[in-house]
């Protein structure tokens, strides 16, 4: 009986500029943590060179310290990966296995969603408040309905626009103002991206000499489309100077589901608005960045950066593209849940890292805690391994696969699946059928051939563990429509 695992897996260390941080390290250090809404994997040049976009502060600090490039989102869409983020288990735990009020239909009806935090879930803020740190949270929350599942009952002290919208689609929207009831509004015309940057380096200053957690949780690059004037200006000059046009960049040739009717797929990044969204992102985190070295914290604070799906190239507008990922925000294929996905601890952390092992947002709980000497609360389920091995440059992992669930129709015509990482191999498993689809990640990044077919063993041992993982965390999966025909569940599978 073979085994598949993640051991196999190693840590690429490859220095550049940098250097090794040989300070000693610090019982308490500050967090920054930055979550980008809908950034997607090829977005930033440190993870594609040719990318469209420019993201200089972002590729500085992804060669300052480890930069990820196997680094997944928990769920496909916004609200289940925040909900890991903080609390370091799979959103599949508590039924948040959506986007919060997502609940479209197809031919079934959806697994039943929970859309809310619980308030019992011991989170990554209310550990750090536990062990002396001040806490701050900015931006997109999207994690409860009413004002008591929000930042300010989970454990931060500061709430600067943090609520239940998952986007700024009021008033002003991206510029002031805002129509946030946790946000104060700002002079005509101000710049929400900025505005949050803003609020994170006033909480540091105010904070430098305890330790603190700043979590910065930008609202960007969510749609709506709309970023400052002179930066589209300059994005629609780049692009005729390229030679590139919106015209004729949607296909399907690359992103064809069998038995599924053809979806427009954006195949070039060229969109002057997304591109100027995600350098005033990036110039937001280059700003809080500069704080820290200006304030003399930046040898005393750890900084991660991900974001909380995939980038969207598959409805609303397409503004990106993910190839040579398959997919993209609402989908489990890579273009889906693969992301950004970096860390720099002090006195861990070497400059100039790649680690190619496979990690999720279930991780960044953990490793926090440790690199935070923050206790676990022993009696908290937590499904995410610390990193910091990985950081040290172990090159190992104990544990032998991931796991995805999500029961749902998105909104960008994803359907509803699981899926299972397992070494190099990915294992989809179609729910409204049961259909098993094999991908050799190591030999087909862009999950183009399937050979479910030529690996029936492979299949069924991935497939088992798949099951198993959904029995661990009580999955739920597709009803029936009234008077309609039952889906597949695993129960129906097994019994035959």
């Amino acid at each position: 009986m073979f085994r598949l695992s993640l051991l196999s897996l190693s840590c690429v260390c490859c220095l550049f500029w940098g250097r090794y941080v040989d300070s000693a390290e610090i019982e308490h250090p500050n967090v920054l943590f930055v979550l980008v809404d809908d950034l997607g994997y090829m977005d930033i040049a440190a993870n594609n060179p040719g990318t469209f976009y420019e993201t200089p502060n972002i590729d500085r600090l992804a060669n300052s310290g480890t930069r990820f490039t196997n680094g997944y989102a928990a769920n496909p869409v916004c609200s289940p990966t925040r909900y890991s983020i903080l609390t370091g288990k799979y959103p599949s735990r508590v039924d948040a296995t959506n986007f919060f009020a997502g609940k479209r239909a197809g031919r079934f009806l959806p697994a039943v969603l929970n859309d809310r935090m619980p308030l019992d879930e011991w989170t990554l803020a209310e550990a750090a408040k536990a062990a002396g740190y001040s806490t701050f949270f900015a931006g997109k929350w999207h994690l409860g309905p009413t004002e008591e599942f929000w930042p300010e009952n989970q454990g931060f002290d500061v709430n600067a626009g943090g609520h239940r919208a998952g986007g700024p689609f009021k008033a002003g929207k991206y510029f002031s103002p805002y129509a946030n009831p946790r946000l104060q509004d700002g002079p005509q015309g101000e710049h929400l991206t900025a505005r949050l940057a803003d609020e994170t380096v006033r909480f540091i200053r105010n904070h430098q000499k305890q330790p603190f957690l700043a979590y910065l949780s930008f609202y960007s690059v969510h749609t709506p489309l709309m970023a400052p004037r002179e930066l589209v200006a300059k994005y629609q000059e780049k692009a005729k100077r390229l030679g590139l046009s919106d015209v004729d960049i949607f296909g399907d040739e690359e992103q064809v589901w069998p038995n599924a009717k053809k979806r427009q797929v954006r195949t070039a990044q060229t969109h002057a608005t997304y591109a100027a969204m995600v350098e005033s992102m990036d110039a937001a985190v280059g700003k809080v960045l500069a704080a820290l070295d200006d304030l003399q914290l930046a040898e005393n604070t750890i900084v991660c950066l991900t974001s909380d799906n995939g980038g969207l190239s598959t409805s609303e507008g397409s503004p990106t593209s993910n190839l040579p990922l398959r997919g993209g925000k609402g989908w489990i294929y890579e273009g889906g849940i693969r992301e950004a996905f970096m860390i720099r601890a002090p006195g861990v952390t070497k400059a100039g890292v790649v680690c190619d092992v496979p990690v999720m947002t279930i991780d960044f709980y953990p490793t926090l805690l440790e690199l935070c000497s923050i206790p676990a609360n022993k009696q908290q389920q937590v499904d995410g391994e610390s990193l910091v091995p990985l950081l040290r440059d172990v090159r190992q992992t104990k544990r032998q696969s991931l796991f995805w669930h999500y029961p749902h129709y998105s909104n960008q015509g994803g359907f509803p699946g699981g899926a299972v990482r397992s070494g190099n191999w990915k294992l989809i498993e179609r729910y409204e059928d049961g259909r098993k689809h094999l991908y050799n990640l190591a030999e087909d990044i862009g999950e183009q051939n399937d050979v479910a077919h030529e690996n029936p063993e492979i299949v069924k041992q991935m497939t088992s563990d798949l099951h198993s993982w959904y029995q661990e965390v009580d999955a739920k999966f597709l009803r029936a429509k009234p008077d309609g025909p039952l889906p597949w569940t695993p129960s129906l599978e097994a019994a035959h």
